[in-house]
């Protein structure tokens, strides 16, 4: 199989995590017989520093000719002040918004060797495995916004169509049918009328899938709930603020952003990036975890259909993580670099062997 794949590796320690990425897709090309063209354009802080613009078209338009955007991390504090017209983070909004990236997939998983490295006790994190399907490209981050001429009054509308709520919350029951059968609706249906139009879709949705459980909840005691009874979850489905707030939330349980990767699927294109930021302060030391950006290219080998490969660099990672070969974030004591654990997980697939 050849795959053409757009590389962005943004600001801070984007690049350095991506770099270990394509070092385990190469390594996943060698023993499988799969050839990766790589096309690296700019995105973000870099983007602004080369060209003035966060999304240059010269980047979207590689992001259309290719079968997916792999994406390391945007923004810099040099671009901090939110009065600014330009800023990093406009080239993510755009990029999902250009694509269509309706569709955002985080994995939740507690890992049995990382339990301790976790602030919440062993027993309630254990086992625990979910995913979080948050819509990308409608609600308050897309709505209407301003500020009056004074500057004392500001507004943010929130606003979806009920065919946008449909399409991802019927991915969410795609994804329950493949797992244990049970989605959760986080919403604010006591005060919003957006979330009343989310409930009224989810249920219609939920009438073509009889087999699949479902339940509501608030998006203040989904939040508690992620914190005292993590393994109730199985998918859950929201929109763009709530699951924003709650998959970040979810770090706590895998006790640390370095783990945790994502994917952004539209009906066309798809991308995939690590949910950690961009930590400019580590950028340049060799010190970043790439585990969640290595994960995120095993989404996006799922993605292909490639699932024997995928599974193959989940079980390199696993196989780091038993054998303690972790950056400093995860060992503090015997700690490795990004790169070193970057070529160990690439040696570890070339092997064909993993421990």
């Amino acid at each position: 199989m050849e795959k053409r794949i757009t590389v962005l590796g943004g600001d801070g320690i984007g690049p350095e995590v991506m770099t270990q990425a394509i070092k385990v897709l190469d390594a996943v090309g060698l023993r499988f017989g799969h050839t990766f063209h790589y096309d690296y354009q700019l995105i973000g802080g870099a983007a602004i520093e080369e060209t003035g613009h966060p999304l240059p078209d010269e980047t979207t338009a590689s992001c259309t000719e290719s079968d997916a955007v792999l994406l390391g991390a945007i923004g810099h504090p040099k671009y901090s002040d939110p009065t600014l017209k330009i800023r990093p983070e406009q080239g993510l909004l755009a990029i999902r918004k250009e694509l269509g990236l309706y569709c955002n997939v985080r994995p939740v998983t507690a890992y049995s060797g990382l339990l301790d490295m976790s602030p919440l006790k062993n027993e309630r994190i254990k086992g625990v495995d979910f995913v979080i399907y948050r819509e990308l490209i409608g609600g308050i981050y897309f709505g209407e916004s301003g500020r009056s001429e004074d500057g004392k009054y500001a507004f943010d509308k929130c606003e979806y169509y009920d065919h946008e709520i449909e399409r991802i919350v019927r991915k969410s029951f795609e994804e329950a049918k493949n797992r244990r059968s049970h989605v959760t609706l986080v919403d604010k249906a006591n005060v919003l009328e957006s979330s009343r139009l989310w409930r009224e879709v989810f249920d219609k949705v939920s009438a073509e899938y009889p087999k699949v459980e479902t339940d509501y909840l608030y998006i203040d005691n989904a939040c508690m709930q992620m914190i005292l009874n993590p393994r109730r979850f199985d998918v859950v489905v929201t929109s763009n603020i709530f699951g924003d707030i709650i998959s970040d939330e979810g770090s706590v349980i895998a006790g640390s952003l370095g783990l945790l990767p994502s994917a952004s699927i539209g009906e066309h294109f798809s991308l995939f990036e690590p949910v950690h930021g961009s930590w400019p302060e580590g950028a340049g030391f060799d010190i970043a975890n790439p585990f969640a950006m290595v994960l995120s290219a095993a989404m996006m080998l799922q993605h292909f259909g490639l699932f024997e490969e995928a599974e193959a660099v989940k079980q390199a990672v696993n196989t780091c993580i038993e054998q303690d070969y972790l950056t400093a974030d995860l060992n503090t004591i015997a700690s490795k670099s990004c790169s070193e654990v970057g070529s160990y997980l690439s040696a570890l697939l070339t092997a064909k062997t993993l421990a």
